[in-house]
């Protein structure tokens, strides 16, 4: 558990887990105790005045270093990345961003003797040569992104350094997440949350991956849950230091659109796969997640109907022309 004299940094703050992660910290340390940090997007004055708020560019090791010591950081929440359909447009930012800041994070953690830091993996770091159903928690890594790459790549690092320096590093291997909160932007995954605000705003979505393709996917409420509950369990339990699989739902884009035809009188969708099929093609099904199950009690809570019911009830609540950033 970390220092609670010490406090939290929250990298990629401003980014779709970063926006929700963020207050379930704050409410479970302090708002003072969480230091919310984003790069290039600006936050909703709302966000900048809830709690303590600042910009950095984690791939500056000197800029980085200056700010985990001016606030005292014991706990790196390294949240930074640039997404799969993103990183196929630049794959040397991608590596710069994605490897290039979570090397900095993980020197400064040895050097200023952090006392954890958690790092999302993907499902991205899985690829064609993965079984596709119920992918095993060690298993094939071949993915076919710079995205997927650079995840396999880091979770190695994580791994050694854990095994070399003792740094308590905690990592999951997200699945496509959907939240109402904030727009993804750059994810294969995307069309998960795009189907929502389409069906409110326009009544039909024409959907970028074929109406069989299944991916895992999980609410960003058991996404949040899942993160804290890594990051708060006993270190002796701990017996992956690479990336657990944590698993919530796996459905067709297919079965989406139908749970939300059912609940929005006239919503249709088509379906004009881009590139981003191929990407979506290469991740598994579904995963299996036992192992973070044993370890430290992972359970999900939402199931797809509850998920849609969030989803449309969030989205109506919140759109009013324009989708709301944070």
């Amino acid at each position: 558990m970390p220092n609670r004299n010490r406090r939290i940094l929250v990298t990629g703050a401003v980014g779709q887990v970063g926006t929700e992660l963020v207050p379930a910290l704050r409410d479970r340390f302090g708002a003072e105790h969480v230091i919310a940090a984003g790069h290039r997007t600006q936050p909703s004055e709302g966000f900048r005045n809830a709690g303590p708020y600042t910009t950095v560019d984690a791939t500056d090791m000197d800029g980085l270093k200056a700010l985990l010591q001016e606030h005292d950081i014991g706990v790196i929440y390294h949240l930074a990345t640039l997404l799969s359909a993103d990183g196929e447009k630049d794959p040397e930012r991608a590596w710069r961003v994605n490897l290039g800041s979570l090397k900095n994070v993980l020197d400064l953690g040895v050097e200023l003797e952090m006392d954890q830091i958690f790092w999302p993996s993907s499902i991205a770091v899985f690829g064609p040569t993965t079984p596709r159903v119920d992918t095993p928690q060690r298993t094939i890594l071949e993915p076919t992104t710079m995205y997927g790459v650079t995840k396999v790549a880091g979770e190695n690092l994580c791994n050694y350094y854990f095994t070399r320096y003792g740094l308590d590093v905690r990592g999951l291997r997200y699945p496509g997440l959907i939240s109402h909160e904030t727009f993804p932007g750059g994810g294969t995954s995307d069309y998960s949350v795009e189907i929502f605000v389409a069906a409110i705003e326009r009544g039909h979505y024409t959907c970028f991956v074929n109406a069989d393709t299944a991916l895992p996917l999980m609410y960003m409420d058991d996404a949040i849950r899942a993160t804290v509950g890594v990051m708060a369990a006993d270190a002796a339990r701990i017996s992956v230091r690479t990336s657990y699989n944590v698993s919530a739902l796996s459905f067709t884009a297919g079965e989406l659109a139908a749970e939300v035809s059912g609940r929005v009188d006239g919503f249709t969708c088509d379906f004009e796969p881009d590139f981003r099929q191929a990407i979506a093609d290469s991740w598994p099904d579904s995963m299996d997640d036992s192992v973070a199950r044993r370890d430290w009690g992972w359970k999900p809570e939402y199931d797809l109907p509850t998920l849609v019911d969030a989803m449309l009830n969030g989205v109506r609540e919140k759109l009013g022309g324009a989708w709301p950033r944070v």
